[in-house]
């Protein structure tokens, strides 16, 4: 083969369309460069390390990769003909079926005494060998932008008419331009009705130049921005844009929110970033900063500007498309349309004022909450006596605790939270406060809907708690309840979430506790039957206590996998010990499966429970030390009597560190009990002496885990 035909250079392909969905573009441009690229990788035309760079912009999707064949390297194929028995005679002649196998793959009777015998399996067959021709760039390219197109996740397909005013086609949004180039030379293909070529277009308004012919693969992104006025490639405008807005900022000593979907959003909305500073007036911050930050980035795209502290400011920064010499009318412009915007919100924000939380709760009971668990009045009302039921048990304020569920859902019924679903409870915070409400119940009001927080956090406001832990179990045992499950990745009530935040609350209660060398008086098992007693009789189905339980637990384990590993989480999780114990017990293992004697112990445990599932009936929590006869016995009765009461002494105390280690002591009794003493005597008073023996030490073993999910 030519080393002409077998030439390597960089591949550039580039669809030139109408603009694309900005939510969707990041995607797009990652799903459509990946594919392309692996299908040309399948077809031995790239390099499975070949350097791949995607371009995405609102009008294009692009891919650009390194070494690209000109065509495949010939392959040998080997095809398996049949049984040598049936494609040859007695005087090893070629049987009709062979040359009629042969002729299907272009070959005729006198390649068979080329043919390869082999064996297969117990037989013997025929093999014909031949070297097929590697695919040529123009056919492989081909298939890899049509594999491509089909694989990319378009949320909507569109379709459209073609020039010739007849055929019809499917795609995201019309293309209007196909650009091929291998190296300098012009590959050629053609979908969707377009015949691939080097001419693309730049800017809507700025290109220098239309359309813009780009030379070769490697010019492209140069030649669109410097030609065409375009940052080709998405992570390269968004960095631009990151750039952009900092430096903007910094004059006045502020800082850019930080969003980083906002920030792909227009990102896939520009061809050109151009940051500038808008203004607003002062008025307008009167109203929650909340309400004017989610206008004006999911209405008009800004970043508003904070300062030092987090506060907002009445100063934003517009990301623009155009990049005039006197950008004044674009500000202004921005400016002007602003201003509804935040006075809308003013508006909302003034007339909910006009009534109290209070008197929107009757409302609730006109709004349908599930079809099968009543209205948001019903729910308000499980939601109350669940908190004060948490709250009795944790020494919470029970009256503020009832005031802050009944008033939780009551900025449903407002204006702002009409327009903004996204600030529920966060609105109802600030009305509360402005009727008067005691700061605590406004500040649970205000948490209800925040995603659970980081390890360190300190519980500051009781009344939180028990708000978030009574609203998320109203919502896991009413909808888990009516047989709304989690399935697969769905999960419409995000009840997966709510399990997380329950068992969150409960780490954090358990730290306050621990503080003050308590500990929590709330167990999951008295929360799940509590939270079911709330719902009418026979609503929910059986079984939702002990599946829910499970549940949270599973949740829990999966959450802790990663960071701990999976044979110290089955450990502890086994005994499924109280949820805020679990972290602390997850490195107390850690920290025991370091030690020397862990591995021996680990084994043991595992030993003693297999021994003790296969023992007849009862088995005795303790041996009697009368009936111990031989020495390596009677020494692990007295270690178990020393070690274990120090072991369940730091158990007591929350110690489990000391408790686990405390235990390794254990090692040498044991590892001498099972070389010198038999568990299953003759003597059947013998034997149950011994297993409770086992039993005991089983017990003390694990209590803190089961040290036997320990063993390898």
């Amino acid at each position: 083969m030519s080393t002409d035909v077998m030439k390597a250079a960089n591949l550039l392909v580039e669809l030139f369309v109408e603009e694309l969905p900005p939510k969707a573009l990041k995607k797009l441009g990652e799903a459509f460069a990946g594919a392309l690229a692996e299908s040309l990788v399948a077809q031995g035309l790239a390099d499975s390390n070949a350097t791949v760079t995607r371009f995405a912009s609102p009008r294009r999707l692009g891919v650009h990769v390194e070494n690209v064949l000109a065509r495949a390297a010939d392959k040998p194929v080997s095809t398996k003909l049949m049984p040598v028995a049936v494609g040859l005679d007695a005087d090893g002649k070629a049987t009709p079926a062979l040359v009629k196998r042969l002729a299907a793959l272009g070959a005729d009777a006198s390649a068979v005494g080329q043919l390869r015998r082999a064996a297969d399996g117990k037989n013997e067959a025929l093999f014909h060998d031949s070297i097929a021709p590697g695919t040529t760039l123009a056919d492989g390219l081909q298939h890899a932008l049509e594999t491509a197109m089909a694989k990319l996740p378009i949320p909507k397909v569109m379709q459209y008419q073609l020039a010739d005013g007849w055929s019809s086609v499917n795609f995201v949004r019309p293309v209007h331009g196909v650009v091929a180039l291998h190296g300098a030379d012009i590959v050629p293909l053609s979908v969707l009705g377009l015949q691939a070529g080097r001419d693309t277009q730049g800017h809507r308004f700025e290109a220098r130049v239309s359309p813009v012919v780009i030379q070769s693969a490697d010019s492209y992104a140069s030649q669109l921005k410097d030609e065409g006025a375009v940052i080709a490639s998405f992570a390269e405008r968004r960095a631009e844009i990151v750039r952009q807005l900092q430096a903007a900022a910094a004059p006045s000593g502020l800082k850019p929110i930080e969003d980083d979907a906002l920030l792909d959003e227009v990102t896939a909305l520009v061809e050109r970033p151009n940051v500038l500073v808008g203004q607003f007036e002062q008025a307008f911050l009167e109203v929650p900063q909340e309400c004017l930050i989610l206008t004006m980035k999911a209405n008009q795209k800004y970043f508003p500007l904070l300062d030092r502290s987090g506060k907002l400011t009445h100063q934003f920064l517009i990301v623009s498309n155009i990049s005039p010499a006197d950008a004044s009318a674009v500000i202004q412009g921005n400016e002007r349309v602003v201003r509804p915007r935040l006075a809308d919100a003013k508006f909302f924000f003034d007339q909910d004022r006009k009534k109290t939380l209070g008197s929107r709760v009757p409302g609730l009971a006109k709004v349908v909450y599930h079809n099968k668990l009543g209205s948001q009045g019903d729910r308000v009302e499980r939601v109350r006596a669940i908190a004060r039921w948490v709250a009795g048990k944790i020494g919470a304020d029970v009256g503020l605790a009832d005031r802050a569920a009944e008033l939780a859902k009551a900025d449903l019924l407002t204006d702002m939270v009409g327009e903004f679903p996204e600030l529920q409870g966060i609105m109802g915070g600030y009305y509360a406060r402005h009727d008067g409400e005691d700061e605590r119940v406004a500040q649970a009001i205000a948490d209800q809907y925040l995603v659970r927080r980081d390890e360190t956090e300190d519980v500051s406001n009781l009344i939180s708690e028990v708000l978030q832990i009574a609203d998320r179990m109203e919502t896991l045992v009413g909808i888990w309840g009516i047989g709304l499950k989690p399935t697969g990745d769905k999960d419409p009530f995000a009840l997966r979430r709510h399990a997380l935040s329950v068992i969150k609350s409960f780490q954090l209660l358990g730290a306050v506790f621990a503080r003050d060398k308590a500990e929590l008086p709330l167990s999951l098992d008295e929360l799940i039957e509590f939270s079911l007693s709330v719902f009418p009789a026979g609503m929910l189905d059986a079984n939702v206590a002990e599946e829910l339980k499970l549940f949270i637990y599973e949740r829990n384990a999966n959450q802790l996998t990663p960071v701990f590993g999976a044979e110290a989480v089955a450990a502890v999780f086994s005994n499924l010990p109280p949820l805020h114990d679990v972290a602390k017990r997850l490195r107390a293992v850690q920290a025991f499966a370091l030690l020397p004697e862990s591995p021996s112990l680990a084994a043991a445990n595992k030993r003693v429970g297999n021994i003790l599932k296969k023992a007849e009936g009862p088995v005795g929590d303790a041996p009697d030390p009368a009936r111990c006869i031989e020495a390596a016995e009677k020494d692990l009765v007295a270690a178990l009597a020393d070690i274990g009461l120090k072991a369940d002494t730091d158990f007591e105390a929350g110690d489990y560190t000391a408790s686990l280690q405390t235990l390794a002591a254990l090692k040498t009794p044991v590892d001498a009990f099972f070389d010198q003493v038999m568990v299953n005597a003759d003597d059947p008073a013998l034997k149950a002496n011994r297993l409770a023996l086992l039993n005991q030490l089983h017990r003390t073993m694990n209590r803190v885990a089961d040290l036997s999910r320990l063993a390898a």
